[in-house]
């Protein structure tokens, strides 16, 4: 199912598609029935994307334990403060 069926309920219509006359129209149950059919098999699709995801981001991951007088490193850039670019141009003499 495409991003956009998924979201508007119907097929994207394109150039190709424009010679064709008329559409079909649901209403009622019918229409509340494939919506929540298409919403489920979107769901479905999203969980098991996110697991193989996950399993291919677990192959890697290790635990890590520490001591106390283990030597780590430390990532300095956020204790450095704000990036000069989007600092304060003018200076207060005060």
């Amino acid at each position: 199912m495409a991003p956009f069926e998924a979201l508007y309920g119907r097929p994207c219509r394109t150039p190709l598609c424009w010679t064709q006359v008329g559409e079909r129209s649901m209403y009622g149950a019918t229409y509340v029935q494939e919506t929540t059919e298409k919403v489920r098999v979107v769901r479905l699709n999203m969980k098991e994307a996110q697991d193989r995801q996950k399993s291919y981001a677990d192959r890697r991951r290790r635990e890590l334990e520490f001591q106390v007088g283990d030597r780590v490193y430390l990532k300095m850039a956020m204790l450095r403060g704000p990036n000069r670019s989007i600092a304060e141009t003018v200076v207060d003499p005060h």
